[in-house]
């Protein structure tokens, strides 16, 4: 999977075990809001359970941003969708989503939904620009197991 960015390139691939700490530390810097499963066990257990969900972006060699692109058997979950500030507007977001609309469509997805703080206003319009909507019919309730 890759595509340009202004002339340059991003790649997208799956994570593994390795990428674990760096993507930790990408998410501090990069991510809006921080998840219950934020540390190295949480990321370890998505990676040894569906090692194609965890999808991170690169540019250079560095990691430019993720996304994380789950599928239950029923329905396609988009979570931690994140992007280097510095290159924010370039292509990286889009490149993550094609390569997770992608992954969803050979597995069979028929529906994806995306997580998004509703505090996060820049995230709504980049959700937008990719043909999402905010379905105000539906709340989500949760509920810490840890």
């Amino acid at each position: 999977m890759t595509e340009v960015v202004d002339g340059g390139g991003v790649s997208v691939r799956a994570a593994s075990a390795s990428d674990v700490q760096a993507v930790l530390g990408f998410w501090r810097r990069a991510a809006e809001g921080a998840s219950i499963s934020d540390d190295p066990a949480g990321v370890g257990r998505l990676i040894a359970r569906d090692a194609g969900a965890l999808l991170l972006a690169e540019v250079d060699g560095a990691l430019a941003g993720t996304v994380i692109a789950g599928f239950d058997g029923w329905r396609c979950h988009l979570y931690r969708l994140a992007v280097a500030p510095d290159l924010r507007r370039r292509g990286v977001a889009t490149a993550l989503l094609d390569a997770a609309e992608a992954r969803f469509a050979a597995l069979g997805g028929r529906r994806a939904d995306a997580m998004v703080l509703r505090r996060n206003e820049v995230a709504h319009h980049a959700w937008a620009a990719r043909g999402y909507r905010a379905e105000e019919e539906w709340r989500r309730w949760v509920k810490p197991l840890v």
